[in-house]
């Protein structure tokens, strides 16, 4: 499979003209795996809160490759041997990451496949690649699974401190007009180094990285843990397991045919065949969108209901706090709800429902973030940063959620 390589460049917001290396990177891009990306939004149901949000993961995709360019680039002019082969790699596992999301993916996940989440069905989309590209993502495939000898490649692409992360903070900040997520790539990759086989900031880069944790711990609240994006999401997810649910009783629902599939089959990981992963492949928002579309003039008063909150952006209210919500809390609303609209309790828990989110910026327990210092000693950026604060950012914070319909705020 060889197509000339028509296009070199791309356009980015972001970067500027991003380059494409090689052949093989210009027809993974082409393939309509991961053209699809182009249909998926990076931020999900974020653009309810802010308008400027519909980038899509193909954009992203591109963006994490071109910043994995550059910090190649950085490491063999410090001394890092890293050959076309292993540079190829690193380049199509990163461009690859993605590619198992699906729409609005984290309300996918909890709903029409069971349990599987999109690392699992990005795999499944790299060897299915491997296999018509006649075996030449092989080594990608073996750095994306950590399985490669040069551990340092794997923190390129899955770390505390990696290309994803560094391409989606900056690119969220960017269209969402979160000020506060932009972050200094550019200075990160310059520090970056390899020592022992392992990926480490130098010292003067110290505070690029607190930036970096800063940034992303709020982020995290303003843009993706920000209430009314949560609320959204809860709420296509439930609307999903109430449209699995009537399929699975039999009931026809309008909607393209990856989604009926989707709506009628039990998908988990052992059954993700290759019928499986071509529909799954044809999935995207619209698919979601158009469905919700028909759905709000369903006969079901459950699916009509959650289907026009999403469609008209008249959500559930929701209300965070650092003290947990009690059962009795829920019950309590259960009723009022259930003679105020006459549904059963078990019908009242699609729409009234408590829950938990976490934020936490920097994980101790993880792999830490390395500083080399200029006596070539190496020490965890918490303790070699001088900032109370990144011992703060490193404690998970966590607040209590509860949902329900606005009718009951207004009568309460």
């Amino acid at each position: 499979m060889s197509h000339t390589n028509k296009l070199k460049l791309f356009n980015d917001p972001i970067y500027g003209f991003i380059t494409i290396p090689d052949t093989l990177l210009y027809d993974l891009i082409q393939h309509p795996y991961f053209q699809r990306l182009r249909r998926i939004s990076q931020m999900g149901l974020s653009y309810l809160v802010y308008p400027g949000a519909h980038h899509t993961r193909f954009h992203h995709a591109l963006g994490c490759m071109h910043i994995m360019q550059k910090a190649v680039e950085v490491l063999r002019f410090k001394g890092t041997e890293i050959s076309d082969e292993e540079e190829k790699a690193l380049l199509i596992a990163i461009l690859l990451h993605d590619i198992g999301h699906g729409p609005f993916s984290h309300a996918m996940e909890h709903s029409i496949v069971e349990n599987v989440n999109h690392e699992a069905i990005s795999l499944l989309f790299m060897d299915k690649l491997n296999a018509e590209f006649g075996g030449q993502l092989t080594l990608a495939i073996k750095v994306f699974k950590g399985e490669y000898h040069r551990k340092f490649m794997l923190q390129l692409i899955s770390s505390q401190l990696d290309m994803d992360r560094m391409d989606y903070l900056k690119r969220d900040s960017f269209y969402s007009g979160v000020a506060e997520g932009n972050i200094n790539s550019d200075r990160l990759i310059q520090m970056m180094n390899v020592v022992d086989d392992l990926l480490v900031i130098e010292e003067k880069g110290i505070y690029s990285v607190e930036k970096f944790l800063m940034a992303r711990r709020l982020m995290y609240w303003q843009a993706y843990l920000h209430k009314t994006s949560l609320v959204a999401e809860l709420i296509l997810t439930k609307t999903l397991k109430r449209a699995k649910e009537l399929t699975q009783k039999g009931i026809n629902l309008t909607c393209s045919e990856p989604l009926s599939f989707f709506l009628h089959n039990k998908v988990e990981l052992e059954n993700f065949d290759d019928k499986t992963l071509d529909l799954f492949s044809q999935l995207d928002d619209s698919d979601i969108i158009s469905a919700l579309k028909s759905w709000q003039n369903n006969d079901d008063f459950i699916l009509k209901t959650l289907s026009k909150m999403i469609i008209n952006r008249d959500l559930l209210k929701i209300k965070l706090n650092s003290e947990k919500y009690t059962t009795e809390d829920v019950e309590e609303l259960k009723s009022k709800l259930t003679n105020f609209f006459g549904i059963s309790k078990d019908e009242a828990s699609y729409f009234i429902f408590k829950g938990k989110i976490k934020n936490q910026a920097y994980n101790k327990d993880a792999e830490p973030i390395k500083i080399l210092k200029k006596d070539k000693t190496i020490e965890d950026v918490v303790e070699a940063s001088d900032q109370l604060n990144l011992k703060a950012l490193s404690k998970p914070v966590t607040k209590y959620f509860i949902c329900f319909p606005k009718v009951l705020a207004e009568n309460s």
